[in-house]
């Protein structure tokens, strides 16, 4: 046998131990280096690279769908590039700041219009003007780079022109004509263009360093696959899982509950059509089937979408079908999940009464579609709703698009994430009334705080990755994180579907709050959760998603003594009523923190028109902080290990020359 230690001699003789895994982490290592200058090189920029200042990371939250909305936040850096500019450019009058800001985010749009509005000699004028400009503007926002990085961000074919524009050696003076030599050369050739919307997207790429996805892109919004799609070529990124992405994981791993509320959602929003289109998903069997059992009704026509009246009626038919199955599959899954302790939504045992009990009091149903639910047997599917729900879940699951955008999630996200000190998580650290943990308890093992995120986050990723369809713990546990009590990613008493169909009275569609979100309020309450995963309390925040922030009734954003930041603004369209405002982007550069309050996106050609400003900054951290550098960030951390290992390399072997 082996043993798990080796003997290394170094330099000076002496005699060390180190694991054998670690002796074949230095034999790799060493392969990547030819002599001993290379390592000296690569410890002298690693250490380099530690001074300069941290990255800018992009908080997002809540995104539900709303494309539109979120490609303007990226493609405008929240209005970070607008102050870049005004500080790189301070002589430039205000017109000016607005096109080269607009031509940044948009710029196949400007450039379209400026080719319809100017002749050929003021179009040269306009594109070296603006070529100047955005090199200009790219230089200011690589500063705080390295040369290795940004050459990294430049697009491939331009790289090279761009770095000589870029890196002004010596005197301006002496290569002035060499740069507008380069510059005209470009326009001569009609590469003009192209080089513009590559400029615009190096500096999109430069100044948003790193995003964080803090939990629910699905549902909705109707555009969550190009949600999807934009986020997959972010350069970096991470995601934490909220309560709809998981509903959309519990789909893929083969909970039928899952599969209905989804589809459920999405015609209640009106986009069960772009699922068709967009995932490949068969819609046959359901519509069949609905429109064989079910009568129109206003009551459930789409909150959304633009729809004649024959597909009104149509969608309030599939959506009155769907509506069922998941009542009938939720009854299902609370059956064999005791441990879940939800018997008290199972209605579905009443409704041929015409009425329900709800506490004390007694409740008569309106918009009753319960003609498919057995009085002796009211959570049992028919033969045909199995094999409606049958086809949608395979259907679904083997959609390659959703396959592609699940495991994108997967790779990507978790239950919470440590980042530069700070904890990020969607939903809530469920807390007991007096402030503690509160436990939920599953085949005789209790999980709490840190613990039940974790205890989760192995179900998920269980659930994913088995290859069949069977419905099993990790399924149920997944539609538990869309529902339960218990639920860090719900955070509420029950999920009130059933009251919102069915009872006129308003006051049983209320959802109770778990009391973290009474408590997060409190500054104690931030430092204990900081406290319990491993954090320092003084100098770090928490960065939660999930409920909006409703602004009209002046909620502010920042809570627990100001050290949890909120995020979830109101991205999605159907929050916006509540909030008053399109959603919050909160940044964090080298000097601290700062809050972006979002306005409704009306679209490019109202942003064109109008060239103003759709948002408004506010640092919400007031205290003085020292400028962190990079060796204060996650990413340091690693960097100093690299340092680390090179040094004990250099030290204990020689390297060939």
């Amino acid at each position: 046998m082996l043993s798990s230690k080796v003997l290394i001699p170094n330099k000076k003789q002496k005699r060390i131990y180190i694991p054998m895994y670690k002796e074949k982490y230095f034999e790799e290592l060493k392969k990547e280096f030819n002599s001993e200058d290379e390592i000296v090189t690569e410890i002298v920029n690693l250490e380099a690279i530690l001074n300069l200042p941290k990255g800018t990371e992009y908080f997002i939250s809540d995104i539900h769908g709303e494309y539109d909305g979120l490609n303007h936040i990226l493609k405008t850096g929240a209005g970070i590039i607008r102050e870049k500019i005004n500080d790189c450019f301070p002589e430039m009058n205000e017109t000016e700041k607005n096109e080269l800001n607009f031509t940044v985010a948009y710029p196949k749009y400007a450039l379209e219009k400026r080719q319809l509005e100017q002749d050929a000699e003021e179009l040269t004028q306009w594109y070296f003007g603006m070529i100047t400009r955005m090199i200009g503007l790219t230089q200011f926002c690589a500063s705080k780079y390295s040369r290795s990085k940004v050459r990294k961000s430049l697009p491939p074919k331009y790289a090279y022109i761009i770095e000589e524009l870029l890196y002004v050696e010596g005197s301006p003076k002496n290569k002035q004509k060499y740069y507008e030599q380069i510059i005209s050369k470009i326009i001569e050739l009609d590469r003009a263009q192209d080089l513009i919307q590559s400029l615009a997207g190096t500096i999109q790429k430069m100044v948003i360093d790193h995003i964080h996805i803090v939990g629910d892109v699905f549902d909705r919004g109707r555009k969550s696959n190009q949600v999807l799609e934009l986020l997959e070529h972010a350069h970096s990124l991470d995601f934490q899982w909220g309560n709809h992405d998981v509903l959309w994981l519990g789909g893929y791993a083969g909970s039928q509950a899952c599969i209905a509320t989804l589809f459920r959602i999405a015609t209640r929003y009106g986009y069960i059509y772009d699922l068709e289109r967009e995932y490949g998903i068969n819609l046959r069997a359901l519509f069949t089937f609905a429109t064989q059992h079910y009568q129109a009704n206003p009551a459930f026509y789409p909150k959304a979408g633009d729809f004649d009246q024959n597909n009104l009626d149509l969608l309030s038919q599939v959506h009155q079908a769907l509506t069922i199955i998941q009542f009938k599959l939720e009854g299902q899954v609370i059956k064999r999940q005791p441990e879940f302790q939800m018997d008290d939504r199972l209605f579905l045992d009443e409704v041929q009464q015409g009425k329900i009990q709800l506490g004390d009091q007694e409740y008569p149903l309106e918009n009753g579609c319960f003609q498919m639910v057995d009085a002796d047997h009211p959570y049992e599917l028919t033969k045909e709703e199995q094999e409606v729900i049958d086809s949608l879940s395979y259907s679904f699951r083997h959609s390659p698009k959703i396959k592609v955008h699940v495991n994108f999630i997967l790779e990507k996200g978790s239950m919470y994430l440590i980042y530069n000190n700070n904890l990020l998580y969607h939903g809530c650290i469920p807390l007991t009334e007096d402030g503690d943990f509160d436990q939920f308890e599953y085949h005789g093992q209790k999980y709490a705080g840190k613990d039940l995120l974790t205890f989760f986050e192995r179900h998920i990723r269980a659930g994913a990755a088995k290859k069949t369809s069977d419905e099993d713990d990790d399924t149920d546990l997944m539609w538990y994180c869309w529902i339960g009590k218990k639920s860090p990613l719900f955070g509420r008493t029950a999920m009130t579907t059933f009251e919102r169909y069915f009872i006129a009275d308003s006051a049983t569609h209320k959802e109770g709050d778990n009391p973290y979100f009474k408590l997060r309020d409190r500054l104690s309450t931030a430092h204990y959760i900081l406290r319990k995963f491993g954090l320092d309390e003084r100098n770090s925040y928490i960065i939660n998603g999930h409920t909006p922030v409703k602004v009209n009734e002046g909620e502010s954003p920042i809570k627990g003594g100001g050290q949890i930041i909120v995020i979830d603004g109101g991205l999605s369209k159907a929050y916006q009523k509540s909030t008053g405002i399109a959603g919050y982007t909160l940044i964090n550069n080298s000097y601290g923190f700062q809050i972006v309050t979002h306005m409704p996106f009306q679209g490019i050609d109202d942003l064109y028109e109008s060239q103003t400003q759709s948002t408004s900054l506010k640092r919400i951290i007031d205290r003085d902080l020292p400028r962190r550098n990079i060796a204060d960030t996650t990413i340091g951390t690693e960097l100093k290990r690299q340092v680390d290992d090179l040094k004990y390399l250099l030290e204990t072997d020689e390297i060939s020359h």
